[in-house]
């Protein structure tokens, strides 16, 4: 794994950038942490990119529609269930559930009591999602779902987006102190930089998806 940033070598770098001469405001020292986790968010808010996509696996519970979201959760990509085969006693092969409205799952299942195998799924809120049909037995799922990166601090030195963006990071975080610093020029240098930054990640992840794509056709065609 390569180096990368660390936290505290950030808060480094951004004191440096921001210094003149010998003076440093000390309220924006003291807001730097917070500034640097709001840098971060900004970045996981503006790409789509494979080191935000995270897969949770477990289990559907039976008689329980409503199921909870993992950490960090911004965006679902994809659910799956396996279904049970009673006549090996084995689950079968992944089984898509479709994405609908909340509204949607109220109307198509307004009894949660009842029971049947799951086809749908909603957001319920931020932090839960509901199921409908309501699970008649415990399901193995696994949901592909995009994250906002475990925030940087004094414990948690290093995470996806300082190890392989750095730049883009220390670019980010010099924006968010751009409230505390009136007038300063330098602003708009750094607004053009992240920016630059920004459209490299979503490029590079464009050609790993292209070269995805790539290779599956290349099996399926020679399958």
């Amino acid at each position: 794994m390569p180096d990368g940033m660390t936290f505290n070598s950030l808060l480094s770098d951004v004191q440096a950038y921001l210094e003149r001469g010998t003076n440093f405001d000390p309220i924006v020292l003291g807001q730097l942490p917070k500034i640097i986790n709001n840098a971060e968010r900004r970045i996981s808010r503006g790409v789509k990119i494979l080191g935000f996509q995270r897969p949770l696996t477990n289990n559907l519970l039976a008689g329980t529609p409503i199921l909870a979201k993992p950490d960090r959760w911004r965006e679902t990509i994809s659910f799956n269930f396996g279904r049970f085969n009673p006549r090996t006693g084995q689950y079968t092969k992944r089984t898509p559930l479709l994405e609908r409205n909340y509204e949607f799952i109220r109307r198509f299942w307004p009894d949660d009591s009842v029971t049947g195998a799951p086809q749908y799924f909603a957001d319920y809120d931020y932090n839960n999602w509901v199921i409908a049909p309501t699970p008649d037995q415990s399901y193995p799922f696994e949901v592909l779902f995009w994250e906002i990166p475990p925030l940087l601090d004094v414990v948690n030195q290093q995470n996806w987006i300082s190890i392989y963006a750095p730049e883009v990071l220390l670019y980010s975080t010099l924006l968010e102190c751009a409230p505390f610093l009136k007038n300063d020029e330098r602003i708009s240098t750094w607004e053009n930089f992240f920016n630059e930054g920004m459209k490299a990640l979503s490029n590079e992840d464009i050609q790993d998806l292209v070269g995805r794509a790539a290779e599956t056709r290349q099996t399926v065609g020679t399958g």
